[in-house]
């Protein structure tokens, strides 16, 4: 694992293709095997592979982590199963993303009430491999994020782990 505390814009770092979008927010760059990312700190992250960005006392915006994207292959459609202001549980499905390599559902990953989804997905729903951490957001959530979400040096852990796993050197 190679992780690079990073601070500044960062439009040519990891892969320019797919995180193009400049941000002035401070990473981490990190690089595993043939995955690399960058992750902005101040975020929250899970062990499901999503973050989430406090952005006003307990309103959060969630997201897929690059590693989520990349499993899914590129995005083509999305849904949402609940509407404004439903009560929402940590785990609870709220919708669905189909991706060219799979279909998953998506969980909250927060106690509280479902705010919106991301209105610019409908009419682009690549941004959110294209973009994950900026504009290719998922939903907001009004609540308390789930409790075993960590800062982002911890899930460079469980990145770690997880690619190991993949190529077979688990413990």
């Amino acid at each position: 694992m190679t992780a690079f505390p990073f601070t500044g814009t960062t439009p040519d770092m990891c892969d320019p293709q797919r995180d193009s979008t400049p941000s002035s927010d401070p990473i981490i760059a990190y690089k595993r095997s043939r995955f690399q990312t960058r992750l902005p700190l101040g975020r929250l992250y899970t062990q499901s592979h999503f973050w989430l960005a406090e952005t006003e006392p307990g309103l959060w915006r969630v997201g897929f982590t690059r590693f989520a994207t990349r499993m899914l292959g590129e995005i083509v459609e999305h849904g949402f199963e609940v509407k404004a202001a439903e009560a929402i549980q940590i785990g609870q499905t709220i919708g669905w993303v189909e991706g060219f390599k799979a279909l998953t559902d998506l969980y909250s990953v927060a106690d509280g009430s479902f705010v919106a989804g991301n209105l610019d997905l409908n009419a682009d729903p690549t941004l959110i491999d294209r973009d994950p951490y900026h504009k290719g957001w998922l939903y907001l959530v009004r609540g308390i994020p789930e409790a075993n979400a960590m800062n982002p040096q911890t899930y460079i852990q469980v990145l770690d782990a997880t690619i190991d796993k993949m190529q077979g050197n688990a413990p």
